[in-house]
């Protein structure tokens, strides 16, 4: 078997040197001799040499291990593809992502993998409210059917938890890849542990190894004053359980409420139509109507018509953010008699022969009809 060289040589870099320097020199060589970018006959047995140098002098305790024994410290390993040194734990990740940008066939993405901690999905539920509770806020008891964590095990899915024996605990295995383009390294999830780096002596019986399981419960909830129709609550890390210890997801509240029988509600102000009658409007009259905030006294002046608006300030709906208060609109509607009784028209004939002032009555009506 050909003598391997010394490891310091092969990336070209003094004894003494940095990491960065042992990093610099990698990254060099790698874009120089990857059998994808150099069609070298030699190409392939010399990528394969610098990746095994920089695995060994780019760890410290490796390094340590080949400074004193030189590659006899590494000849009575698993019989890995590099001469005896077994580097299928060892992550060439983040290097090859900054030297190929995630090409050449190369997979080494942290993001996608298994054992990375895994936020839970958001859920929406929808909630029918009155009126009144969403002007002044309530409590409502929620009932949930979701993914929580498992008490048995505390999310691990099992017990007697060991590093995997196969991976070392890297949750993948790098191995040699031949394409007509040259040998290259690739990395799988390890179909021991499935990626999480670590197995189990007893698989828990609750969750069946899935670190999760399914439970009802009911979870009170504060309904803010202000509330409206397509208003949503959310509810932090009340949601499903995150995987490998990632957190909670969200429950989003959202709210439809009903209408009342007579208020009606425009954002935060409050709009009350106020039937009066003909006589009222005329000589005007003191009314005592409904608020949220229970009965005032309304001073409704003579002459007054339909469509008047009378503004009641502090009196709407507070704002869900602010807590400030709206104001309540009183809208008058004259209401005409459809019967009248034979005094009530003698009355108003009299009223009709009555020197009224004409102009004034034309100058309204037209005000009326303009409207």
């Amino acid at each position: 078997m050909a003598t391997k060289r010394d490891y310091y040589e092969v990336l070209g870099v003094d004894k003494n040197a940095s990491e960065q320097e042992i990093k610099s020199a990698f990254r060099q060589l790698a874009k120089k001799y990857h059998p994808d970018v150099n069609k070298a006959s030699d190409a392939e047995a010399k990528f394969k040499e610098i990746q095994e140098a920089y695995a060994v002098l780019s760890d410290t305790n490796r390094r340590k291990q080949y400074d004193q024994f030189g590659h006899a410290a590494f000849n009575q390993g698993t019989g890995g593809g590099f001469g005896g040194f077994d580097f299928s734990d060892f992550d060439f990740s983040d290097i090859f992502s900054e030297i190929f940008g995630g090409g050449f066939g190369f997979n080494f993405g942290r993001s996608n993998r298994p054992d990375r901690p895994r936020r839970g999905r958001d859920s929406i539920m929808r909630m029918n409210i009155t009126f009144n509770e969403a002007v002044f806020g309530t409590k409502k008891v929620i009932n949930l059917n979701i993914l929580d964590v498992c008490d048995e095990c505390h999310q691990k899915g099992g017990h007697g938890e060991k590093t995997c024996s196969k991976c070392h605990g890297s949750g993948y295995i790098t191995q040699e890849q031949r394409s007509l383009l040259g040998v290259y390294m690739t990395r799988s999830e390890c179909p021991q542990c499935d990626g999480k780096g670590k197995t189990y002596d007893k698989v828990c019986s609750k969750c069946r190894g899935s670190g999760t399981v399914r439970v009802n419960k009911d979870l009170t909830i504060t309904v803010p004053a202000g509330i409206d129709t397509g208003n949503q609550l959310r509810l932090q890390g009340k949601g499903e359980a995150g995987t490998n210890g990632g957190p909670n997801g969200d429950i989003y509240i959202e709210f439809s409420v009903s209408n009342h029988e007579i208020f009606i509600r425009d954002d935060n102000n409050i709009y009350l139509e106020l039937p009066i009658t003909i006589t009222e409007a005329a000589l005007g009259a003191k009314k005592e109507i409904p608020t949220l905030y229970g009965n005032v006294n309304l001073i409704i002046p003579e002459g007054s018509e339909s469509g008047d608006k009378h503004r009641l300030k502090g009196r709407g709906v507070p704002d869900v953010n602010t807590n400030r208060k709206g104001d309540m609109f009183v809208v008058l509607k004259v209401v005409f008699p459809k019967r009248l009784s034979r005094e009530q028209r003698l009355l108003l004939e009299k009223l009709a022969a009555t020197n009224l002032d004409r102009d004034n009555i034309i100058s309204n009506f037209k005000r009326h009809i303009s409207k």
